[in-house]
């Protein structure tokens, strides 16, 4: 490995203020508010507001009062973070909607608006935790050449020649030496031959440090950061002076990293909390700024990336952990001085379900916890006992929910916190948890009656289990279309969510609701792979797994006929990101059983996919399909074009056209493919969409279209359905 120097921090770059100057945009009925963070006083919440049709950043008063945009861009926000003193709200961005996010910060009256980290050409930047006195802000930088060098825009050439996998490749991949190719960035650092630390827990993962004199900054291998390559590229953590006073410190990288986060900064600023790893195998890492090492490892579980917080005198860790468990649950490690871990215990868990969110105020005498009840949530506040005891946490508050799920929390030091709410039967908000946990809509969340679209009421959905032909249990919701007649089988799609570690919600779904109102039902199941069911669960996909997870799809559409619910004749299967890869196999391995499908920013041949997405992608779907030079022969079997010519089901793809996780070549190939052997097939790229559609306008063409797509393939005449 030869050294080099490391790349350039992130450079500040001052913006024109626009919430000052911008009107107030007219409120939609049906908007939603979500991802609050409140100010150190809890006077005040910053959060993400889609009112004008796209989600941005906007505050208001915790107890009434109007709201106000802080940034009127036209760039979706995706997460928020205001600062432990006050002075600056920190978030992110996706300019154009691509998968390239930046992060700014600004001053609570909407000025001082800079970006900190990912303004430059081909870089991409996260958020992670500020420092306790709120002075200076973590950042990930997924470095130019590291973000997004693809073989040109990500869709397919005119002139695309053939692949190993029978499909076109973008151009000039197959010419590649096979080491320069997107698929290097899957090599991972080979372990230090030894070290000379403390063992640094149980967990597997990168070997413990070894000390880097004179450099606080390291690398999983033991490297000097200075002596990491640009081989495969990198992420790299760096703390950041939204004032401009210090200059940036490069505080941790790591090359060919899946992902990378600092969730915590102990109050002293010595020990930081990293998350790092992908998709399956995540882990806490604790970094000492003192001496370069990590001295703490611990598995942790997918999920939300906040996965735990230091106690205030960095003597207690907390984390949401799987280790070693089926669900995630608190987990207390104490540790030394040095950060070294002393015991390790569980400090709350409960039988079958999983902790799905934890968020601990700075004190750190209290924790909130959201439990995954097979989806729902329920919501609890629990006291902390101090570092140097054994004591139990305790006692614990349940709080009442008026809707199903809990997708952020957000603590005030005083006591309380602000949720954000989502339900079947309502656009997402924000609710404040006050001292006696009884959740009060927030001023500026719209009420549960404008919070829907016009029209018919939602329909909220019942639970369903079925079994899978090797006796696996899977879960999911069915959604039926309203007035229909008693005992009838319904015209029903089956929809897939994306990960393949997501899991179905009762969460409203305004596609759901546009595609029942064709009168068509909805049956969304967690097929294996999904999370909130356990851990064995999870990785029942892995590798050659993923065929069981194709079955599964079947043995649901069998499932609803067996019952009844469904229309033999009247199946289709929809799905988006893994769901759309999900869709796509379906249609080739199971043509008969489908009469249509939707498919939606999904991967139609892995060859083609390793080579054009995102690094930290290709290292998470390599842990997750196999890997695209080891395990060649798998990834063509499961690829639905090594099975193109089986498809006789009429397809609709959908994608953005700026998405760099799953480039739009992914759908464009397997379009042409239908074509070219007489199926029906049409293609919808959104403009100045990523991989998520976050526009309104954007979101509402893609679900009308979807709809009217299954409208004409399962209920052409409705009279009498």
């Amino acid at each position: 490995m030869s050294a080099q120097a490391p790349a350039a921090a992130p450079v500040p770059l001052r913006l024109a203020d626009t919430a000052a100057a911008v009107d107030l945009p007219p409120v939609l009925k049906a908007h939603g508010c979500w991802y609050p963070s409140a100010d150190p006083t809890g006077d005040h919440v910053a959060y993400i507001c889609d009112r004008a049709g796209v989600p941005q950043l906007w505050s208001g008063p915790a107890h009434g009062g109007t709201a106000r945009i802080l940034d009127a861009d036209p760039d979706p926000v995706t997460e928020v973070s205001w600062s432990p003193d006050g002075r600056w709200i920190a978030y992110t961005s996706a300019p154009g909607g691509s998968e390239h996010t930046r992060v700014l910060v600004v001053r609570p009256d909407g000025t001082g608006r800079q970006v900190l980290a990912g303004a430059q050409p081909g870089a991409s930047a996260h958020l992670g935790a500020w420092t306790r006195d709120g002075a200076l802000l973590a950042v990930t930088v997924a470095e130019p050449g590291a973000a997004g060098a693809h073989s040109g825009g990500g869709h397919m050439p005119q002139d695309a020649g053939a692949g190993p996998g029978g499909s076109p490749l973008p151009t000039g991949w197959a010419e590649r030496d096979p080491r320069d190719g997107q698929a290097t960035f899957l090599d991972t650092p080979a372990p230090p031959t030894g070290g000379d630390g403390p063992p640094a827990g149980p967990g597997t993962g990168p070997p413990l440090l070894s000390p880097v004199p004179g450099r606080p900054a390291a690398t999983p291998d033991g490297t000097p950061a200075a002596a990491v390559t640009g081989a495969g590229g990198r992420l790299a953590v760096y703390l950041v002076d939204p004032d401009g006073v210090q200059a940036p410190a490069l505080l941790f990288s790591e090359p060919g990293a899946a992902s990378l986060r600092a969730c915590d900064i102990g109050a002293d600023s010595r020990f930081v909390l990293l998350r790092r790893g992908p998709r399956g195998r995540r882990e806490a890492l604790l970094l000492d700024r003192v001496t370069g090492r990590i001295t703490f490892r611990l598995a942790v579980a997918d999920g939300d990336p906040w996965i735990g917080r230091l106690a205030p005198d960095s003597r207690t860790l907390w984390l949401r952990s799987d280790a070693d468990r089926e669900f995630a649950a608190l987990l207390r490690a104490r540790l030394d001085e040095n950060g070294a871990m002393e015991a390790l215990s569980v400090a709350a868990e409960r039988e079958e379900t999983a902790l799905d969110l934890l968020t601990l105020p700075d004190h750190g005498r209290w924790a909130l916890l959201a439990w995954n009840v097979h989806g729902a949530s329920e919501l609890e506040s629990v006291g902390l006992p101090s570092s140097d005891g054994i004591d139990p946490v305790g006692p614990r508050h349940p709080s009442p929910l008026p809707h199903e799920v809990v997708t952020r929390m957000a603590p005030v030091a005083r006591g309380g916190l602000f949720a954000a709410l989502s339900g079947s039967l309502r656009r997402p908000g924000i609710w404040e948890v006050t001292g006696d946990y009884d959740p009060v809509r927030t001023a500026w969340t719209a009420t549960d009656e404008d919070a829907a679209p016009p029209g018919p009421p939602p329909v909220r959905p019942e639970p369903l289990r079925s079994h899978a032909r090797d006796g696996l249990k899977l879960g999911g919701w069915y959604y039926r279309a309203r007035e229909r007649a008693p005992g009838r089988p319904a015209p029903c799609v089956i929809h897939l969510h994306g990960g393949p570690e997501e899991q179905e919600r009762p969460v409203f779904s305004p596609l759901y609701h546009e595609i029942l109102g064709r009168g068509i039902d909805v049956f969304a199941p967690d097929v294996r792979g999904s999370s909130g069911w356990g851990r064995s669960f999870v990785d029942a996909d892995l590798g050659p797994g993923r065929f069981a997870a194709i079955e599964d799809v079947a043995d649901c559409a069998a499932h609803l006929v067996a019952r009844g619910y469904a229309d033999p004749l009247r199946l289709a299967v929809m799905g988006r990101s893994y769901g759309g890869y999900l869709t796509m196999a379906s249609l080739v391995w199971h043509p008969e059983l489908f009469r249509t499908g939707v498919a939606v920013c999904g991967m139609s041949d892995f060859a083609t996919f390793f080579a054009g997405t995102e690094p930290w992608i290709a290292q998470s779907a390599a842990a997750k399909y196999g890997h695209p030079e080891h395990d060649v022969a798998l990834l063509h079997a499961l690829s639905p074009m090594s099975r193109i010519d089986r498809l006789r089901a009429p397809v609709l793809a959908v994608h953005g056209e700026h998405d760099t996780n799953v480039p739009p070549a992914e759908s464009e190939q397997f379009v042409r493919a239908a074509r070219d052997r007489g199926v029906p097939a049409e293609l919808l790229t959104l403009r100045n969409e990523g991989h998520d559609f976050l526009r309104a306008d954007n979101r509402r063409l893609y679900r009308r279209a979807a709809a009217d797509w299954l409208q004409q393939h399962l209920v052409p005449d409705r009279t009498g359905w």
